[in-house]
């Protein structure tokens, strides 16, 4: 969990910093492109651990 909350600050910074420098638009996109993969992780996590279960 503490890696999923690294990479998610870690997009918004990179985000504000790409939005706000002048000719690091690049790194807005890396923001997003690894704020993507960051929700995909856990999203995938999730369901992974809701199947393993055992039902009560």
């Amino acid at each position: 969990m503490s890696l999923f909350l690294a990479l998610i600050i870690v997009a918004i910074v990179l985000g504000i910093i790409g939005a706000v420098v002048d000719g690091l638009l690049f790194l807005l996109f890396i923001g997003i492109v690894l704020l993507v993969a960051d929700l995909i992780y856990i999203a995938m996590r999730t369901r992974r651990s809701a199947r393993h279960r055992p039902v009560r």
